[in-house]
């Protein structure tokens, strides 16, 4: 199985996404001089300093989609900051599908934080530890987001899904488009090690790096969705992604990235739910 992983990282190595253009794709938010624009729109990056950190949020809304996002984290000693890159509906009960990478000390790998929020309700964490140096190259971190499942990739490698529980009571992101977001702050007070280890601003500033955004999904607008239906085959061009589900070998690397790499899952946390995991665990 090892050898499945490392020909999968080869693989998607020589795979390069159609990128999008950040001046034409993205808003900057927040941060001012913080977050800046290079090569043509090509190239984005935001920075953390002692006053403010940087953000920014695609100009379109999706429902249903592959996002697809290449980043070279913060190097040295990241500890503190948190890079995050997530989907967001927008209200109190809002849906939402979050990636943040928790910076460490130097040498210490990075946390990858995953979690899901249906309806304004989360609390379903997953974090792994990455198989390489997430600093030193850049790397693709995807979400594919179809009505049936919800599936993270890291290099083209599943590395977690959540499945559709609507008929277990389970609600499910399927009505709220969402668009996409980013920031590089400061959270050094629970970020690294629960915040024993704060950030160390005389290495600021902390910078990270995006390129090769592309965004295969429904757009929406006042209209309505631009795949319109998606039980309708005639609505849009066929896409993998529409129908993506994990196929018994896709489930037996998923085990294996798991077992490996996860070094927390809320579904084996008893102590934070001593009245019984949530439905979903036993989907």
């Amino acid at each position: 199985m090892a050898s499945s992983v490392m020909l999968a990282v080869l693989v998607s190595s020589l795979i390069v996404s159609s990128a999008g253009n950040f001046y034409q794709d993205i808003a900057i938010t927040w941060g001012d001089q913080r977050a800046k624009i290079f090569n043509g729109g090509q190239l984005l990056t935001l920075s953390l300093d002692r006053v403010s950190g940087a953000g920014f949020r695609s100009n379109e809304q999706y429902l249903f989609g592959r996002i697809d996002m290449q980043l070279k984290l913060v190097g040295g000693n990241s500890a503190g900051t948190v890079t995050a890159y997530w989907l967001s509906s927008e209200g109190l009960n809002r849906d939402e599908v979050d990636l943040e990478f928790l910076g460490n000390l130097s040498g210490d790998p990075y946390v990858l934080h995953t979690n899901v929020y249906t309806q304004g309700k989360g609390d379903r964490e997953q974090q792994f530890y990455l198989w390489f140096d997430p600093t030193k190259n850049f790397h693709t971190y995807s979400i594919v987001w179809n009505p049936r499942n919800i599936i993270y990739f890291v290099d083209n490698i599943l590395i977690r899904e959540f499945r559709n529980g609507q008929s277990i009571g389970v609600p499910f992101p399927h009505n709220q488009p969402m668009r996409i977001y980013s920031s590089l702050w400061n959270a050094d007070e629970w970020a690294t090690r629960g915040g024993l280890i704060k950030t160390d601003w005389s290495k600021a500033p902390f910078t990270a790096f995006y390129q090769n955004f592309n965004a295969d999904a429904c757009v929406w607008s006042s209209r309505g969705s631009s795949c319109r239906t998606m039980s309708n085959t005639n609505s849009a061009p066929n896409k993998a992604w529409q129908t993506q589900e994990l196929d018994p070998l896709s489930r037996r690397r998923l085990r294996w990235v798991q077992k490996n790499y996860m070094i927390y899952n809320y579904c084996s946390d008893w102590k934070r739910f001593p009245q019984g995991l949530p439905p979903e665990c036993r989907h």
